[in-house]
């Protein structure tokens, strides 16, 4: 892994993976998708599409821990405060040598900067929320949530996946 190759690969990714519009039945599709990836390949992750205003998506499937919810809220904390992806932030600050703590005074119970949250953007409107997985290695986190936007969405899914 290439922190710079990774660095540009998810702003491509952050660019690519907006919707037109996202509402309820967005959120339903869009959980749906990863729900059925993640039991395909019986993973043990928490699923998680929150909104600024509610949750809108909730699935923990077998193998999750009950330190997963933990994580995907504070990894959503991250992606609500800086509108960028939690796998993004974490590399960033890897690169910088420092963490949330110390460069944003963002504490660690409240926030993670590890891989698997990812901003819900609507085009001309901002980030509105994010989808959330947690329950594998922090970039396979992440990749499962893009690969879920990309089937979503209609993107050509090897275009923007981080590279081996």
């Amino acid at each position: 892994m290439n922190i710079d190759n990774d660095l540009r690969r998810i702003a491509l990714q952050e660019r690519e993976l907006q919707f037109d519009r996202f509402d309820l039945d967005a959120a339903w599709q869009l959980g749906l998708v990863l729900r059925r990836m993640a039991a395909d390949r019986k993973l043990g992750v928490v699923i998680d599409i929150t909104l600024f205003s509610m949750q809108v998506f909730y699935a923990a499937l077998e193998g999750a821990t009950p330190d997963n919810p933990n994580w995907v809220r504070r990894k959503r904390n991250t992606v609500f405060r800086l509108f960028r992806s939690s796998y993004a932030t974490g590399l960033s600050l890897l690169k910088q040598q420092t963490n949330l703590q110390a460069k944003l005074g963002m504490p660690d119970a409240e926030y993670a900067a590890h891989g698997g949250s990812f901003p819900i953007v609507v085009k001309g409107t901002g980030c509105i929320g994010a989808v959330t997985v947690s329950g594998l290695p922090q970039r396979d986190d992440h990749n499962l949530v893009v690969e879920a936007l990309s089937e979503v969405l209609g993107a050509d899914h090897d275009a923007i996946k981080l590279e081996n």
